[in-house]
């Protein structure tokens, strides 16, 4: 029970990485707010997880909607304790695209942005406001490793994730600055099976031996699990991390250890 009586808020939990998180901090003891735009998922998770959570709708790239949390967040609980900012779109599902730096759709890349830079940003200055009473307080970002390295057919994914990764050390300095006990620190996935690769993957035998080339160009040789990804962002949450902050934290196989290469099966 790690986050025993935490009130946390995590967006984009209707599947994913957000789905595993607020499974996992619901198991660990807090009292989760799910948010997300897929009403109908959402709504059964919460259900499913229990009378420790609930849902509610949230566009990310709306401050109207984050207001709407914070009251009503508030009004309910009376603070907040942990927000997980981890809704993100690729783009390659969402938008027209194309997505690479020379003929890129520029409604295409705004949307991209707007959803994971400014969500993420509009997150984080609304935790602050429900957190700087608080005695202890963590906000968790979900970047990408794509936030470290280029992706040239995914320029905008790759720059909203760096914007992610270095907003997240701004507000870490900030808060430490103005003395709030509100801790800010960056999760980098890679490789993870998720729903955001169904549009790279395909379907059935084609998927499989997709996902077997990608797992072939990661060190530890597999794709990783949203839980992986949920159980960095359990340590970040908790008091277990109460000084660790500004920091990014790479959930990637070994990848951005700088060798794509699998380790040698010799003795």
């Amino acid at each position: 029970m790690r986050l025993q009586q935490k009130i946390a808020l995590v967006t984009g939990a209707a599947r994913g990485i957000g789905e595993a998180i607020a499974r996992l901090f619901a198991k660990e003891g807090a009292i989760v707010i799910l948010t997300d735009i897929n009403d109908d998922l959402g709504q059964s998770l919460a259900s499913g997880i229990g009378d420790t959570c609930e849902y509610l709708h949230l566009d990310v790239s709306k401050p109207s909607q984050w207001q709407h949390i914070q009251e009503h967040v508030i009004t309910k609980y009376g603070r907040l304790d942990i927000l997980v900012n981890n809704a993100g779109i690729t783009g390659f599902l969402e938008t027209e695209g194309p997505h690479d730096p020379e003929n890129l759709d520029f409604a295409s890349w705004k949307k991209v942005n707007a959803t994971n830079t400014d969500g993420v940003v509009l997150g984080c200055q609304c935790a602050i406001k429900m957190m700087k009473h608080a005695p202890a307080a963590s906000i968790v970002n979900i970047s990408s490793r794509s936030g470290i390295v280029g992706i040239p057919g995914a320029a905008a994914y790759a720059a909203s994730k760096a914007a992610v990764r270095n907003h997240t050390k701004t507000v870490a300095l900030y808060c430490a600055q103005q003395g709030y006990a509100i801790r800010c620190n960056s999760i980098h996935p890679g490789a993870i099976l998720t729903p955001m690769w169904d549009a790279m993957l395909g379907k059935g035998e084609a998927r499989k031996a997709a996902i077997a080339a990608v797992a072939a160009d990661v060190p530890l040789g597999v794709m990783g699990s949203p839980e992986d990804v949920a159980f960095a962002a359990l340590y970040l949450a908790s008091d277990e991390a109460n000084y660790v902050t500004g920091i990014e934290l790479n959930i990637d196989g070994g990848i951005l250890a700088g060798s794509a290469a699998v380790p040698s099966q010799k003795s």
